[in-house]
């Protein structure tokens, strides 16, 4: 059964990860004990702003559709999501960049940094992390990328990320819904109280669907928690020589 698991594993998410932590052997670490409660208010920080720092147990989310219903698909979409066929490539088996999406529906923690003029979100999986400029707009003619070109905003309360400038070498979630090199993606991060994190992502692609559509889940704060190295090397060679299946 633990080598099904492991196999499993390896075709998800391109290597054997670790176990997850839990609040029992997370290693120690030098900050004050987090309140045990979820009442009272979102802490902020002394300039104001809701204070989003901190690792954050992150729902696996392989099916960005889930609780949605049928996505709604052009006609370019709906085939290119029929063809797909990890068996015959995936890319992140392969241990290239998983894209940002896909980043966040990872089943590993992630880490977030807040200063007045940049938030950076670091990610367990694949040691990646995006650093998020408040203060200038997208530049004009964005470079593709695996994690695009991301600026963010404060809306009230709530921290808004907006993402543009992807390649197309890369798929939505793990169960292969596709997207374009027009993709734009907005995320809303919400501080509710003490150990919760809002998270809503909204998926715009006019090549890839009719109208844009959008995910929602809650993130759980993790004080004890630290991230975990993760190591998956491009040119793969458990993929390339069939030692897994």
């Amino acid at each position: 059964m633990l080598k099904q698991l492991l196999t499993y594993s390896i075709v998800l998410f391109g290597t054997v990860p670790a176990f997850p932590q839990s609040d029992a052997v997370a290693p120690p670490v030098d900050k004050p004990a987090a309140t045990s409660s979820a009442s009272g208010p979102a802490p902020r920080l002394p300039d104001g702003k809701p204070d989003l720092t901190g690792v954050w147990d992150i729902p696996y989310v392989a099916d960005m559709s889930r609780g949605i219903g049928p996505l709604p698909f052009t006609a370019w979409g709906e085939a290119n999501f029929k063809s797909y066929d990890p068996s015959k490539f995936d890319y992140t088996a392969h241990c290239l960049p998983a894209g940002l999406t896909r980043q966040m529906n990872t089943p590993m923690p992630l880490e977030i940094f807040q200063m007045p003029k940049r938030v950076a979100i670091l990610w367990e999986a694949w040691n990646t992390f995006v650093v998020i400029p408040l203060d200038r707009p997208h530049p004009k003619d964005p470079d593709p990328t695996w994690m695009g070109n991301s600026v963010g905003h404060w809306d009230g309360d709530t921290l808004v990320v907006d993402s543009i400038g992807f390649n197309d070498r890369t798929r939505l979630d793990t169960i292969g819904h596709p997207h374009s090199d027009q993709l734009h993606v907005i995320q809303r991060f919400t501080r509710t109280d003490p150990l919760h994190l809002a998270y809503q992502v909204t998926v715009d692609d006019p090549k890839a669907y009719t109208r844009p559509w959008t995910n929602q889940r809650v993130f759980t704060l993790k004080p004890k928690w630290e991230l975990m190295e993760y190591s998956c090397e491009e040119n793969n060679k458990e993929i390339t020589e069939h030692l897994v299946k």
